[in-house]
């Protein structure tokens, strides 16, 4: 049974500017599917929000453990489902060309579920070592947990570079965790652990031993015949956009935008998009401010700088 519909806000219509501006055909098709969920479950409920969200009491000591399945698709209202999607479109577009359509559908599934799995175990270690009880009802909702995760694999596939945490410029293999310190501190209602468990599940994957053992559930065996590979640079023709041998080119990246504020990456800062689709609004709806403690850019840049840090970009 459908709940009752949501309005629609500024949060939302910015969201569907950015991704017209990027354009539905520059999206992959498992990107696009996933934005798709989101929105659609943002839009028109089938559960409500208590019903959904993950905690050790609803999905542990209760056994619910449908929540594993639906509490990374919903959001808390319009901003949450904002800034998760855009994050999840700049994140989607280079990561499933780099690995492929089949891949990225299953990591994205496996990620869904294995950071709830994470988020309770982490919340069943804090009970016990801090000795309250109220973690064990502490109730998340959301894609973040699931960005962290793809975050810290977009570092391993594409390593080096620096991002910008609120003006400050990290290392990219550390700004997962400033991002994680941060965030929490800007905006306590977030759910650190919730983003922490992305973070561990995204390590897992890179340095532990999901991978392998992701490989022997699909039934990879190295070969081109395998069913699900990572790396299949046919596996989608128009975003895998590689060169016979399988090797990645510079040149077929995903657009690149100047530095964030807020636990963005450079390239989720469609900042045009944003000040446009403002600006669209009129000031009135510019005055408000997100809910999770992001900044919205004060300014594009123009061509000529875009295109001389792409250029420095590029040779670095």
């Amino acid at each position: 049974m459908r709940s009752g519909q949501r309005g629609v806000n500024l949060g939302f219509l910015l969201l569907i500017s950015q991704l017209f501006r990027v354009g539905p055909s520059n999206v992959p098709p498992v990107t696009v599917a996933t934005l798709g969920l989101n929105i659609y479950l943002f839009l028109v409920p089938q559960k409500q929000l208590l019903d959904v969200c993950i905690s050790v009491q609803n999905a542990y000591i209760y056994k619910d453990w449908t929540r594993l399945i639906f509490s990374p698709f919903y959001h808390a209202d319009d901003w949450h489902l904002y800034f998760n999607m855009v994050s999840l479109l700049w994140k989607g577009i280079k990561l499933e060309r780099r690995l492929g359509s089949p891949w990225f559908a299953y990591i994205i599934g496996v990620f869904s579920l294995l950071t709830g799995v994470v988020y309770i175990i982490l919340e069943m270690v804090l009970t016990e070592f801090t000795k309250d009880p109220s973690y064990i009802r502490q109730c998340a909702v959301g894609f973040s947990g699931v960005l962290f995760a793809l975050k810290v694999i977009n570092n391993h596939y594409f390593p080096g570079g620096v991002a910008h945490v609120f003006g400050f410029p990290v290392a990219n293999k550390y700004a997962c965790w400033v991002e994680l310190v941060a965030i929490h501190l800007v905006s306590p209602g977030t759910s650190f652990v919730g983003h922490l468990a992305g973070i561990v599940v995204g390590l897992l994957y890179t340095k532990g031993p999901l991978k392998k053992i992701m490989k022997i559930c699909a039934g990879y065996s190295g070969s081109r015949s395998s069913p699900i590979r990572p790396n299949a640079y046919n596996a989608y023709t128009p975003y895998n956009q590689y060169s016979p041998n399988n090797t990645y080119s510079a040149s077929n990246e995903a657009p690149w935008y100047e530095p964030y504020t807020g636990g963005l990456s450079e390239e989720e800062q469609y900042q045009a998009a944003i000040r446009a689709s403002l600006n669209d609004q009129g000031s009135g709806h510019a005055q408000r401010r997100p809910n999770y403690g992001f900044n919205v850019p004060t300014g594009p840049l123009t061509e000529e700088e875009i295109r001389q840090r792409r250029l420095n970009r590029f040779e670095g």
